[in-house]
């Protein structure tokens, strides 16, 4: 956790303590709206199921709020509420559900196009094909900025576990950009 998250977690529960619910609010939806919004994306991918899936676990997290016992750090209690509306969303979610834009996206690996198209949508169509346990790590740590330790935390898991994922998922990158012609990094220049 960063100086800064720490700071604000520390203001929001003073707040708490001082009955200035809104305030909490306030500054919860400040630091932390956003971040559970990317989470619910990085999850889900679907920016409107993300949205709603983000919507229900800032309600959660608020219902919560009052009865937050401290025993892991603020910011870890939001992301795992966040982590299980996600996961209990995917779960209630059949892969007939999904519309078939996202499920032709999903099935072709091959989808991107080389010809024309920039670096950073070739790579975000790479990400987005990747199975959950990289694509949620390597969002979180090379999109978000946060660390190891910070993603580790931030998905209930082991710093190992998160650098065992990053480091395969790479990997499958790698391999993905070497099958459709793209694995000579002088081309990105």
């Amino acid at each position: 956790m960063t100086a800064q998250t720490q700071a604000i977690d520390e203001t929001i529960l003073a707040l708490r303590e001082q009955g200035r619910m809104e305030d909490a609010l306030a500054r919860l939806l400040d630091h932390y709206e956003a971040r559970v919004y990317r989470m619910c994306r990085a999850f889900l991918r679907d920016e409107t199921w993300a949205e709603d899936v983000a919507q229900q676990s800032l309600i959660r997290i608020w219902k919560g709020l009052p009865g937050f016992d401290g025993r892991a750090a603020l910011s870890t209690w939001i992301y795992s509420i966040t982590r299980n509306r996600c996961n209990t969303a995917l779960s209630g979610r059949r892969g007939d559900e999904l519309g078939d834009e996202v499920l032709v996206q999903l099935a072709d690996e091959n989808a991107v196009d080389p010809s024309g198209a920039d670096a950073t949508s070739v790579i975000e169509q790479l990400v987005s094909a990747l199975p959950d346990k990289y694509r949620v790590p390597i969002t979180l740590y090379y999109f978000e900025d946060e660390s190891v330790t910070e993603v580790a935390e931030r998905l209930g898991c082991p710093v190992g576990t998160v650098k065992t994922n990053l480091s395969r998922a790479r990997a499958e990158l790698r391999a993905r950009l070497d099958a459709m012609g793209l694995g000579d990094w002088t081309l990105w220049n």
